[in-house]
């Protein structure tokens, strides 16, 4: 009866800790589907509809095949444009870190591109490109590229000299560098410019469906204007939140992965 009463204990003591933390981030997102339930009670439903009516047509976008082709072809942009404003800005990183006249002369261009609006990039596009997918492709990497270059190349800058040195110490061949080194010194940048830029692209890639794309959320958004169905709009928008949620909760899980080595401290900053 002692060794059961502890161990019962410390499942009750768990399961309830478990249980704050589910209602803590909960909470804000039942607090808003609060007030805006309370909203589609005193306005119009084409202004505020319910909550029921708007997860209906979220459900029915999921499983009707024809409408979540869209939403797979927006998955898809997204994914496509980061990974190609990825590459190209890891490589242009690497050339800024081992070059100074390589960082002289494409760091005020990657500056420059930065403060040029998406939408400016979004009717750039039309006008130069013709296909769609490409022209959206085009939008997405000039979009992110700066980003993803800026936070690589600082992260290369924080690497410890002393470290990096006493690494070469033990004669290691390139490869064995960039693993040992170079890549765990990186990554938790990396992700974070990840986390940072799909949320961006999320964002660019509507506007650059909304105005010339033929399919995709950002389309069907566009005809749920034209509709004025206020419920449609909500539930097109739903599905580009879940996909941004699931892909920021995966990485971070293989931040906590690739760094569970990492000690933790007992207060916090």
């Amino acid at each position: 009866m002692s060794a059961t009463a502890p161990q019962s204990t410390g499942g009750s003591a768990s399961a309830v800790a478990a249980a704050r933390r589910i209602a803590t981030h909960m909470a804000p997102f039942l607090l808003l589907a609060a007030g805006w339930q309370v909203a589609s009670a005193i306005f119009p439903d084409y202004l505020f509809p319910s909550l029921v009516k708007v997860f209906a047509r979220f459900f029915d976008i999921v499983t009707s095949g024809t409408q979540f082709v869209d939403v797979l072809a927006t998955i898809g942009r997204i994914l496509a444009g980061l990974a190609g404003a990825f590459l190209i800005g890891a490589a242009l990183a690497f050339l800024m870190a081992r070059s100074q006249a390589t960082d002289r002369f494409v760091a005020p261009i990657l500056t420059f591109f930065q403060g040029i609006p998406a939408l400016s990039w979004v009717v750039f596009a039309i006008i130069w490109i013709h296909g769609i997918e490409f022209r959206i492709f085009f939008i997405m990497v000039m979009t992110t590229l700066p980003a993803f270059t800026f936070q690589i190349l600082g992260a290369l800058r924080a690497i410890s000299k002393d470290l990096f040195e006493m690494v070469l110490s033990f004669r290691p061949t390139r490869t064995g560098i960039f693993r040992v080194m170079v890549l765990p010194s990186i990554l938790p940048d990396i992700l974070t410019a990840w986390k940072v830029n799909l949320g961006n692209a999320s964002r660019v890639v509507v506007v650059a469906e909304l105005v010339g794309a033929t399919g995709g959320i950002g389309y069907e958004l566009l005809q749920q204007q034209q509709l004025f169905d206020m419920a449609g709009a909500l539930a097109w928008t739903l599905q580009l939140v879940v996909f941004v949620l699931i892909v920021q909760r995966l990485l971070t899980w293989i931040e906590a992965h690739a760094f569970r080595y990492r000690a933790v401290s007992e207060r916090s900053l």
